[in-house]
């Protein structure tokens, strides 16, 4: 996996979402590398790791993942997943909590889609219709998911001009990939690991969100230990391009407030 790095400090890797690549974060770093050390991974299948072979399998990506900081030589990490980047993050606390020593849970739920016990999930249907389109028109279907993306955001139009030139600018993401990402939003449900996570974790909401409910995540961080729950009022689903300094800070001080 195609790997970046930049600042100096404590480890703080950051695991973008569904279509996306790390490049997505780089209205985080002025004000994270004076302080962390950031390390921002391409997913197998999207941005510069599109030729990857490795699937997008929560528990070969974590392994994988894991040895990619072992080998950096970090101290454990905080690790920052946004949307599907956040099961990838959840998962990895979970199953490798040597190398993490805080989660930091970023417009994400353990389970996207809804059921009869997770009333505030995404409605199936909605979700279902994605991987529909997805197969009939590929580069339709993501700017459709780039609007749900943007939607609600107080910045709307400055969010999906960002998010629309950020899709595409290392290359399209593999359709294998974006099959195997929609899968794993879809049949996975994480809940049952954060009673048992370590780690302190963070949650940060977007209160307009279109695709992670509000209510979601925060039901999601009363089921972890040491959690902390924050809403951002005028952001939708990516609340590090509406209020990047904001969001800075909330990683900058939950940082201070994990074990080193």
């Amino acid at each position: 996996m195609h790997l970046e790095i930049a600042g100096q400090g404590p480890a703080l890797l950051l695991l973008h979402g569904w279509a996306m690549h790390g490049g997505i974060f780089a209205p985080l770093l002025p004000a994270l590398t004076e302080g962390f050390t950031v390390l921002r991974v391409d997913l197998p299948g999207h941005g510069h790791s599109r030729d990857s072979a490795l699937p997008l399998d929560l528990g070969r990506l974590v392994d994988a993942l894991a040895e990619g900081l072992a080998a950096q030589g970090a101290a454990p990490a905080l690790v920052a997943g946004w949307s599907l980047g956040g099961l990838v993050a959840a998962a990895l606390a979970a199953r490798h909590p040597a190398r993490v020593r805080g989660l930091v849970m970023l417009a994400a739920s353990p389970r996207f889609v809804a059921a009869p016990d997770w009333p505030a999930g995404m409605d199936p249907r909605v979700f279902e219709a994605f991987g529909e389109e997805l197969e009939r028109d590929y580069r339709g279907t993501l700017d459709r998911f780039l609007m749900l993306e943007a939607q609600g955001s107080a910045q709307l139009r400055e969010e999906l001009r960002f998010l629309r030139d950020a899709v595409y600018a290392r290359g399209e993401p593999a359709p294998r990939a974006l099959r195997e990402g929609l899968s794993l939003l879809h049949d996975s449900d994480l809940r049952g690991l954060l009673p048992g996570l370590v780690m302190p974790s963070l949650w940060l909401a977007g209160r307009r969100d279109r695709l992670v409910s509000p209510a979601a995540m925060q039901a999601a961080a009363a089921l972890a230990p040491a959690s902390r729950f924050r809403l951002f009022e005028r952001a939708g689903h990516a609340p590090f391009l509406t209020e990047p300094e904001a969001v800075a800070r909330a990683l900058i001080e939950f940082s201070g407030a994990c074990p080193s």
